[in-house]
């Protein structure tokens, strides 16, 4: 039996949706908005998640990645009656199972669950991976253990695999992780920087020469796709690469093999490919400025890097990791952190991502290396610029925009009634249901008609005595 929840703003919904999955012996609960979801999603042990997309507090699809975050890692099925092709792929991009139109078939209900379910179910007997040698990736964030979910996938195969992101956000750090985690590890990484190669050398450089084959070449050189045969070739920056080297290299991944400048024969490079880039190459494909064929090939399997801004919770484990290196390095003692020190971390945009912040403690141990705390004090101008600005900013907002508004909006917004009213009535049902039943809790969750879990949710979230 599997736990259902089902987030959709008719009733009649969610009692049509409830009635085939309770007949396969299956938990059901459902929600009517977003907020409601997402407390029973982070209070239940649901599997499976069907959500609507137009619901009274928000879009179904941007809230989708919180619920895929909820503590049993749910399956969200998409269900609406608005859809249409970007939303499909918005939903599939952020990760849903499928995406279904109302009015639903049962039978198309039921048969994916039974995929989902079947799904979960052969993924926990799986043999447990070894533990993921992470080769110095700090943080815990839910963004950043996902990423890392997919590279422990991918670092057992040979495919090969696009790595995007912004600057600064570890690409090359996760491409040698995976290398390292790999059945490659014990050859070479080679690391190809394609914004710096010189474009007068990059054959040579790629491929290799022979003696004497122009001017310079006073010997032999292997060039850097046969020095990565037996490991991992990595191409940073790849959507630098010309369209003539580009088509190059095509032929290069098709056949693993190539000829050095000046010889008169093919060699093999068994290499697997990594390749990164800050760029969006489908749109450099659009406008004719990146091969179509290349992207099918380098992106076999396609990890993109949040920014270091999504995942704040990650800056303060990241900033005292580097603090204590640098103070192991140094020989310094250990440094304490003044709580606004991370306030002021937090608040901050971090455009250079991870580099960024290391660069920062980098400078922040230069100028308070003889200090035992750290301070906000110590960091650099344009951030405490950055977080005093914020702080007035919203000191405005509550002080001047906010009574403003209170006086030209005579009316609240429906939505804050409607879910003030729901919340009033639920309150007022529960106490009286408690009174009836003298505090039966037994009686009472069969005569509200809601399962254990969800009814001691609401005698919680409203703080109502259980006897």
């Amino acid at each position: 039996m599997a736990n259902v929840l089902i987030i959709d703003d008719e009733v009649a919904i969610c009692n049509l949706l409830s009635r085939p999955i309770r007949k396969e012996q299956h938990h059901v609960e459902y929600a009517l908005t977003i907020r409601e979801g997402l407390a029973c999603a982070a209070e239940g042990n649901f599997e499976v998640i069907f959500l609507d997309v137009n619901l009274p507090d928000g879009n179904g699809l941007e809230a989708l990645p919180a619920f895929k975050q909820a503590p049993s890692s749910p399956d969200v099925i998409i269900i609406t009656g608005a859809g249409n092709p970007d939303g499909a792929e918005m939903a599939i991009r952020s990760g849903a199972w499928t995406y279904i139109q109302k009015p639903p078939s049962m039978a198309d209900i039921i048969l994916q669950l039974n995929r989902v379910l079947q799904y979960r179910k052969e993924k926990e007997q799986r043999q447990c991976p070894a533990i993921l040698r992470r080769e110095g990736i700090v943080g815990n964030s839910p963004q950043l253990e996902s990423c890392l979910a997919e590279v422990a996938q991918v670092a057992g195969s040979e495919v090969n695999v696009l790595i995007t992101g912004e600057t600064g956000t570890g690409k090359e750090l996760f491409a040698r992780t995976i290398h390292n985690n790999s059945f490659r590890a014990d050859k070479n990484f080679v690391v190809v920087d394609c914004a710096s190669l010189p474009e007068s050398l990059v054959n040579s450089m790629l491929f290799g020469h022979k003696k004497g084959s122009f001017t310079g070449a006073q010997q032999d050189r292997s060039g850097l796709i046969k020095e990565a045969d037996g490991g991992t070739l990595f191409l940073d920056e790849v959507g630098e690469l010309s369209l003539a080297h580009q088509k190059e290299f095509l032929r290069v991944l098709q056949e693993n093999r190539f000829r050095p400048i000046g010889s008169n024969r093919e060699i093999e490079s068994d290499f697997r490919l990594i390749a990164a880039t800050n760029r969006d190459l489908n749109q450099m494909v659009n406008s004719g400025q990146f091969r179509k064929d290349l992207l099918y090939r380098i992106q076999s399997f396609h990890i993109h890097l949040p920014p270091l801004k999504s995942r704040p919770q990650d800056i303060k484990e990241l900033a005292q990791k580097w603090i204590n290196l640098l103070c192991e390095k140094q020989g310094s003692e250990t440094k304490g952190f003044s709580p606004d020190f991370f306030e002021t971390l937090i608040a901050y945009d971090w455009p250079g991502n991870v580099r960024e912040l290391i660069h920062t403690m980098e400078r922040v141990f230069t100028v308070a290396r003889f200090d035992p705390t750290l301070f906000s004090r110590h960091l650099p101008t344009k951030i405490r610029v950055h977080q005093a600005r914020s702080a007035v900013n919203g000191s405005e907002n509550k002080s001047e925009h906010r009574p403003v508004q209170e006086q030209v909006d005579t009316f609240r917004k429906l939505q804050d009634v409607r879910e003030v009213t729901v919340s009033d009535m639920e309150k007022q049902y529960l106490n009286d249901l408690m009174d009836h039943t003298k505090g039966n809790m037994k009686e009472a969750i069969r005569i509200s008609g809601l399962s254990q879990s969800r009814f001691y949710s609401l005698l919680k979230k409203y703080h109502i005595p259980r006897s």
